[in-house]
């Protein structure tokens, strides 16, 4: 029988970045350490399991400031989109591409690359108590896409979005995102042309 997976979590920083913890009770996958190390080892060893990989979603400076101390102190994988590895502070493992997935413990986890925000954010999907929980960096928040910096990467991210999350995924998908608060695809869905619209 699978163990299943349980989901934890942390914010920290002065931007309330969001570190989650996923465990099979055995072993943990961390998705972005950004920042806080203490605070993030404290998790673990609250949740009583060590650290055995981490994603870092995207290369922006405020998810990966712990990325370098929470890898020395824990041994763990590393694992990123090939298109932001190399801007990361930390070597990468396992270089990820669009359909690639991520095996821990028992379970496959899917990734899903969104290119915008960044050249190529990673998204993770984990099945928990049978509903798809989305760990999306900041590609999609409540009420919009992430930032973007010109309209060829506002077109890119709201396309990749769509066509990579919302037409895959039901309306019952959880939504994490790299800071605030979680949403699902349900809520978020009617609103995508008014994002089309208005360019964010």
């Amino acid at each position: 029988m699978t163990n299943a997976l349980s989901l934890h979590h942390i914010s920290v920083s002065e931007m309330d970045n969001n570190c989650y913890l996923l465990s099979d009770g055995s072993e943990g996958l961390l998705v972005d350490a950004a920042a806080d190390a203490p605070a993030i080892l404290a998790l673990a060893e609250e949740v009583g399991v060590p650290i055995t990989k981490v994603v870092t979603t995207h290369r922006h400076w405020d998810h990966v400031r712990a990325l370098p101390e929470v890898l020395a102190a824990t041994g763990a994988r590393h694992y990123a989109s090939f298109l932001d590895a190399p801007a990361l502070p930390s070597p990468v493992d396992v270089e990820l591409h669009h359909g690639d997935t991520i095996e821990f413990g028992e379970h496959t986890l899917p990734v899903t690359i969104l290119r915008g925000h960044t050249p190529g954010g990673v998204a993770l999907t984990a099945v928990i108590d049978e509903v798809d929980n989305l760990f999306v960096g900041d590609s999609l928040f409540p009420g919009g896409l992430g930032k973007t910096s010109s309209e060829g990467d506002f077109v890119r991210l709201y396309k990749d979005v769509t066509e990579r999350i919302f037409d895959v995924y039901p309306d019952s998908a959880v939504v994490w995102p790299g800071h605030g608060a979680s949403t699902t695809l349900g809520q978020e869905r009617p609103k995508l042309g008014q994002w089309w619209d208005r360019r964010w």
